[in-house]
């Protein structure tokens, strides 16, 4: 990790556009190509749009944490409540021009400390597409493991996708 100040907080409303535009460069479209974590060639399309966003943001229960640097966004994670000792982790992502810098890494350690202080929670999951190997092992690395357990893409397509479940012990 270099020696740029990032800080991560609770995303704002006002926050929501600029997030907007990190998510879909770090998912989708030709811009995504230019990190290893991107969904471009697989799935066409955006990722999320600013609706959802904005109903994560009024979520109860979820919290939806950026990192900025210079103020400027370069990435986020939202973590949902799932209230059986259990939270999810998802929307982790890095803006392509900053991803292999350990910003990941961070946003992952703040959201599971987040889950267990905000929510309580012991276990969190997340889920992955099951062909993006390199993800997994990554996530591997980082104590998640595979439950077994495997979900449907939310977004029909041919040849369809699964979701794999990945979960961690947090205490």
């Amino acid at each position: 990790m270099d020696d740029t100040e990032y800080c991560i907080r609770l995303a704002e409303a006002e926050d929501l556009p600029d997030l907007h535009l990190v998510i879909e460069r770090a998912y989708r479209g030709e811009a995504a190509r230019g990190g290893w974590t991107h969904e471009a060639d697989l799935i066409e399309g955006a990722r999320i749009d600013l609706a959802t966003l904005e109903t994560i943001l009024e979520d109860e229960a979820a919290r939806l944490l950026v990192v900025e640097t210079e103020d400027r966004l370069i990435g986020c994670v939202q973590v949902t409540d799932l209230s059986d000792d259990r939270a999810y982790l998802g929307l982790l992502c890095v803006d392509p021009a900053h991803q292999a810098a350990g910003i990941g890494r961070l946003l992952l350690d703040e959201g599971e400390a987040l889950a267990a202080a905000s929510f309580g929670a012991e276990r969190i999951e997340m889920t992955v597409i099951d062909v993006r190997t390199e993800l997994i092992a990554y996530y591997e690395r980082r104590g998640y493991q595979l439950t077994g357990e495997r979900r449907a893409f939310p977004i029909p397509l041919d040849p369809p996708l699964e979701m794999v479940v990945l979960e961690k012990a947090l205490r």
